[in-house]
């Protein structure tokens, strides 16, 4: 026997023992009888078995049929028991939803793609870790997220990952500062030269300004104060600590009011990629390849 018999064979077999008439068992399942007849016999070719007598009163199994149908049954059952149980994982997965994301994507972002992704999924459940950049592959690997977001400039290995927006970094200080009555630019220099308030090492806000600065020939900015949020950083901004250097998604609001003065730079590129990122090796199904969807249209 050189593979094994095919599921429908089988079920046709165990169907004309059941209903005693091969036409009957046929119409169970929706083919003709001749092609129904020709299964069977392409059936008992494979297995070198006689499986059914058939004669003008009907069809009834052979008693190898008979015992051939038994095992077929249970192997039946037992395929039945699987897709059932693959259903209802398969119902959970589609329920729920793990994202990572780093602070800014997160507050910023996040919560519209969200909001959209759930009215056409309206029993989702979404759990969101935030987190800073260097920590969303660790939860990406470690099965904790489906899909993440990070904010830096370059994509950690063993992930795929696609840009979904562009954010700008804004040198930003208080109304009072003196650099918010300035006209000219800063020099890149100026501002490496000067202490500024930081978030905390491996954030993507953080990686990004040191790289900038290090393209641009310009050393690494000393901080005054490292922070964990891009909250605290405009807090301490506004209170007068120092200049900082952060998302305009974070400021914009403040910049509108008045509460935070943008100041010009030249020399030094502060754009960056915003990315989603999942795991290398593995598709976006469900609704993790949604969201990817929602995040990557332009807006």
């Amino acid at each position: 026997m050189s593979a094994p018999p095919d599921v429908e064979s089988l079920r046709l077999l165990v169907l004309v023992g059941e209903l005693g008439s091969l036409g009957r068992a046929a119409g169970e399942l929706g083919i003709t009888q001749p092609s129904a007849s020709k299964r069977l016999s392409a059936l008992e070719r494979r297995l070198g078995l006689p499986l059914v007598d058939r004669t003008r009163r009907g069809s009834r199994l052979t008693a190898d049929g008979q015992v051939v149908a038994g095992r077929a049954q249970r192997v039946l059952d037992e395929l039945d028991a699987l897709m059932t149980s693959v259903e209802a994982q398969r119902g959970r997965f589609d329920a729920t939803l793990r994202i990572a994301a780093s602070m800014t994507v997160a507050e910023h972002l996040v919560p519209e793609w969200i909001s959209e992704l759930c009215t056409t999924h309206p029993d989702l459940h979404v759990g969101l870790r935030v987190t800073n950049s260097e920590h969303v592959p660790e939860l990406l690997h470690g099965g904790e997220a489906e899909i993440g977001f990070i904010e830096s400039p370059r994509v950690p290995r063993g992930l795929h990952s696609r840009t979904v927006a562009t954010d700008r970094l804004l040198v930003v200080v208080a109304p009072t500062h003196p650099w918010a009555r300035r006209r000219s630019a800063l020099t890149t220099r100026e501002l490496a030269a000067t202490p500024l308030v930081v978030r905390e090492r491996g954030s993507g806000t953080r990686v990004a300004l040191e790289q900038a600065l290090r393209r641009a020939g310009a050393e690494e900015a000393r901080p005054v104060l490292e922070l964990g949020s891009a909250t605290a950083v405009r807090g301490a901004v506004i209170a007068g600590t120092g200049p900082a250097v952060i998302s305009e998604l974070a400021v914009r609001t403040d910049v509108a009011d008045g509460r935070l003065v943008p100041v010009r730079v030249e020399g030094v590129e502060l754009r960056r990629s915003l990315r989603a990122v999942w795991p290398a090796g593995r598709s976006l199904v469900g609704p993790a390849a949604d969201l990817l969807t929602l995040a990557s249209r332009p807006r």
